[in-house]
This record gives structure tokens, C-alpha cells and sequence, in this order.
């Protein structure tokens, strides 16, 4: 299945696939992923215990979910913590060699309707992070970034030498915390990566939350027999990236040379761009549903148009995306389908009631 119409890359891709299980990496650092229970930070924990190395994981489970870390609870030193609590996320950093900084409120119309709450997790929580792994000496910081600092600007693809051009205050948001990483490194020498996603998809991401992705409420609604709604004509364009790629992007960041890497910032994507239109039939074609979507009115702080150039990533770190859109997309709605059946059958205890009381049992921080 190749969704037709506008289509374009992969944009500036280089050298061969490599994935996720093939990065070379230092053997047993310890590394400390906030926002883990997250969709993208479990992604990461699993990827990072797969390879034997040893996680510390952060949430205050806001946004995260503890049944993101099902199974998991025995392999990974779990700390319930707010990044704004300073003091305490200083003493969890002390002694890790990387942190993979995931932890925010990904959310433009969260940070529309109340920009404050955003600014304290996104900024001010950033720069704790910053400060303790300063502190603590850690290696290498890598900070998730976001490609709406790129805003609405019409060149395509966007590239990392482009002007930034913040809409929300989201994009506003994230945008600072790349431009203090980069800081970190000039005046202090740390080894900082801003890594800036594009659209990412895949399992696990939480379809009724308000901060979700556009392709798990598509995704669900469709399964559940319902039509979705697209705000705009739904000729606005992604480039969706499958959450796989990204987790292999934070791991080659993580070991690439420091000269190749550090105070910089990539695109992580695919290089491929889609309407929603587009990626509206891809999915009646993998579901079945047959039903047209609802139209509203665009959202204030939507970007029209999104491409990434993904050149500087596959230079500096050997990036390549390894999953391509259509076979995320077939392996994120064959997740959804497992989970629904699993949500509907009979069962003594609910799955996040599991993960909640495995989560109280062995996750109080610990100071020492």
C-alpha cells in the first residue's frame, strides 16, 4: 500500500539503514530517560534494555502512562519525580553517564490555553535537567526538540540552517530549550544534541489524551466504527515518522563523536511528506472503515506544511529511517487492534492497575 498523490524523499538521506539493534554503544553506561513512561521514552527504555544498558527512568505520570512500562518494572530503577523539583532530580541524575531528555507537555493547544503550566514543564523543567546533568558530570545530554520551531515558513524541506519561525507557545517553548542546550555546550563545555521530531506516530501513544498525535485518535476512532474529525481541507501535509526511527536516532546521537554531535542540532524524520487526506485513505485501507471524515475549521497554531531534510543527521551519526511510513502505520494499527481486544476480554485486574501497583512498590526515588 502507497498512499498517492504528494510524495516526496526520502529528502537527503545518506549512506545505509541502520538499525536500532546494529549501533554500536558502550557497554552497560547508565542512562537516565525522562519522560519514560511516555510513549517515546518506554520506546526508548525497551530499546536501551534490549542493548544491556542500564536505565534510570523518570515520569510524574501527567502526561505518561505506568502501563507504558509494563513489564519492565524489575529491569529499570523507576523514580516518580517533577523536573521542577530541583533538589530531587539533581540527586537522580548524579551518576548517569547520558540523559535522554523526552519529558514535556507536547501539546500546541495546551500551550495556547494556558501557556504558563506549559512554560514551567517545557522551559523551566528543561533547565533543571540541564543544571543537574551539568552537575552530575554526565557525558552526553540529548534533548527532544520539536519541528514546529520551524513555524509556517514555506521552503520545503525544512532544514536545520533555516530561521526559526515559532507560532505557538509550544514551539516557542521547545525552541528555547534547544537554544540553552547549545549554550550548555558553548560555556560548559557539555556534550548537548537537540534533536528536533517530526510528527512521531506509533505505538503506545495515548489516542484520548488531548496531547496525542493526530494518527492515534484517527486510528481508534476508525477501529471503534467512528469518523474522525480533520480541522483545515485536510491538504495540510506531515512528515510522519514511526516511532522506531526516532528511538534509533537518540541511540546514534547518544554514541556518535563528540565532534560530529555536540551543540548541534538534526531533524529527525523520514523525509517523506503526506496530507491528512492521504494518510486518511491509507488507513481506510488497512481498517476497512469506509465512512468520510468530518471537516472543522482550521486550529490556531496548526502548522500548514512539514518536510524534513534529514542530510545533517545521516552525516554527523549514519541517521537513516529504518521503518518507512506505511509499515508504522500497518504495525501501530495492528498494536491498537491487540489492545482493544485485550481491553474487551474478561480479566481480573486491569493493566494499568498492574503497572500502578508495580510502579508503588519499587519506584520511590531514591536520594542516595
Amino acid at each position: 500500500m502507497s498512499p498517492a498523490g504528494l510524495r516526496s524523499g526520502p529528502v537527503g538521506t545518506l549512506g545505509p539503514i541502520r538499525p536500532a539493534d546494529t549501533i554500536p554503544t558502550r557497554r552497560m553506561s547508565t542512562y537516565l530517560v525522562t519522560g519514560a513512561a511516555g510513549f517515546i521514552g518506554s520506546a526508548i527504555v525497551r530499546a536501551l534494555l534490549e542493548r544491556g544498558q542500564r536505565v534510570r527512568a523518570l515520569d510524574n505520570f501527567k502526561t505518561g502512562k505506568a502501563q507504558n512500562l509494563e513489564g519492565l518494572w524489575d529491569e529499570i530503577e523507576f523514580h516518580e519525580a517533577d523536573l521542577n523539583d530541583f533538589e530531587l532530580v539533581a540527586s537522580i541524575c548524579a551518576g548517569s553517564d547520558v540523559v535522554l531528555h523526552q519529558a514535556a507537555i507536547p501539546s500546541v493547544p495546551k500551550s495556547i490555553a494556558d501557556p504558563l503550566t506549559s512554560h514551567r514543564a517545557n522551559i523551566d523543567g528543561t533547565m533543571h535537567m540541564l543544571l543537574a546533568a551539568r552537575d552530575a558530570g554526565v557525558r552526553r545530554f540529548i534533548y527532544a526538540a520539536s519541528s514546529s520551531a520551524y513555524g509556517n515558513t514555506p521552503t520545503l524541506p525544512k532544514r536545520e540552517d533555516m530561521k526559526p519561525n515559532p507560532i505557538s507557545p509550544y514551539a516557542v517553548q521547545k525552541l528555547a530549550g534547544e537554544l540553552y542546550a547549545a549554550s550548555f555546550h558553548r560555556v560548559y563545555g557539555m556534550e548537548t544534541v537537540a534533536l528536533r521530531y517530526f510528527n512521531v506516530f506509533g505505538p503506545r501513544q495515548d489516542p484520548t489524551s488531548q496531547y496525542s498525535g493526530v494518527l492515534s485518535k484517527f486510528i481508534t476512532m476508525m477501529l471503534q466504527g467512528q469518523a474522525p474529525t480533520i480541522f483545515g481541507d485536510g491538504e495540510q501535509s506531515r512528515d510522519f515518522t514511526y516511532v522506531e526511527n526516532v528511538v534509533q536516532a537518540n541511540l546514534l546521537a547518544s554514541a556518535a563523536p563528540a565532534e560530529n554531535v555536540a551543540g548541534r542540532m538534526f531533524n529527525v524524520a523520514t523525509g517523506v511528506r503526506l496530507t491528512l487526506n492521504q494518510v486518511y485513505a491509507a488507513l481506510q485501507a488497512i481498517t476497512g472503515f469506509d465512512e468520510e471524515p468530518k471537516y472543522e475549521t482550521d486550529r490556531v497554531g496548526d502548522v500548514k506544511h512539514s518536510l524534513a531534510d534529514i542530510s545533517s543527521a545521516a552525516q554527523a551519526f549514519g541517521y537513516r529511517p529504518s521503518v518507512p511510513f506505511e509499515e508504522g502505520l500497518r504495525r501501530t494499527v495492528e498494536w491498537y487492534k491487540t489492545q482493544m481486544a485485550e481491553s474487551s476480554a474478561p480479566s481480573g485486574s486491569s493493566r494499568g492497575e498492574i503497572g500502578v501497583a508495580r510502579r508503588d512498590r519499587i519506584g520511590a526515588p531514591s536520594n542516595a
